[in-house]
């Protein structure tokens, strides 16, 4: 009779323990969160393979279900601008391909507002798909790590 009581208390103690380590576990899941890629770029016509670099990075991580903010500022500003004319350079698509996918992928595109100051561009001159760069946009494209490109 011992035997059975200490076995019947045993077991209940275990399918207990189980049943209070399913519910724990249920309420702490964490969720899976993805990481972003911050990519920063300050060249524009100044250094072709830099920029195009940036951009063909960016296009490809965004293709990989990344998280993905462009941030560009000093010469990138000026490749942004509507009517500027497309930069290229060997074995890559040209910015205005690069920047179309971009668009495509849902990526931010953001131009520094002082650069752009500096270069006497205004919001309204920017092509369809980049926007001014907004400091809380920095903080809230991703809600996993950041990894920071510079280019």
């Amino acid at each position: 009779m011992k035997h059975s009581i200490r076995n019947t208390i045993f077991y209940t103690l275990i399918v207990l323990s189980f049943s209070l380590w399913t519910s724990y576990a249920q309420d702490h899941q964490t969720e899976i969160v993805s990481d972003g890629v911050f990519v920063h770029i300050s060249h524009g016509i100044d250094n072709p393979h830099r920029l195009l670099m940036a951009l063909k990075m960016a296009v490809s991580m965004a293709e990989g279900g990344k998280d993905v903010l462009v941030y560009c500022d000093i010469e990138a500003v000026k490749i942004l601008v509507s009517n500027r004319q497309s930069v290229t350079f060997e074995n890559f698509l040209s910015s205005d391909e690069l920047l179309n996918r971009l668009k495509e992928l849902n990526v931010k595109v953001l131009a520094c507002p002082t650069c752009m100051k500096v270069a006497n561009i205004e919001a309204k001159d920017l092509r369809s798909g980049v926007s001014v760069a907004q400091k809380d946009l920095f903080f809230s494209f991703t809600k996993g790590r950041i990894l920071s490109l510079d280019y």
